[in-house]
C-alpha cells in the first residue's frame, strides 16, 4: 500500500518522526487531562459536554499514532 511518505526524504522522515512523537505525547497528556477532568465533573455536577469531550479528541489521537507507525515503517524500508 502506497503512502504519502515516499516523496519525503530521509532526513526529511526522520525529522517528522521526531515532530510526531513530540506530538503524540504531548496529545496523549492533553487527553488524559480531560478525561481526568470529565471524572471529576461529572462526579461533582452530573453528566454535561464535559463528560464527552475526550471522545471527540481521542480518534486524533489514535490517527496520529498511526501515521507515527507508518513514518517509522518507511524509514525502516529504506534501510
Amino acid at each position: 500500500m502506497p503512502t504519502h511518505f515516499i516523496s519525503y526524504t530521509t532526513e526529511e522522515l526522520s525529522k517528522k518522526l521526531k515532530k510526531q512523537k513530540v506530538m503524540v505525547f504531548i496529545k496523549a497528556i492533553v487527553v488524559m487531562l480531560m478525561i481526568l477532568f470529565s471524572v471529576f465533573v461529572t462526579l461533582e455536577k452530573g453528566i454535561s459536554f464535559q463528560t464527552f469531550l475526550p471522545l471527540f479528541f481521542l480518534p486524533m489521537w489514535l490517527v496520529m499514532v498511526f501515521e507515527l507507525k507508518k513514518i517509522k515503517q518507511e524509514l525502516i524500508s529504506r534501510k
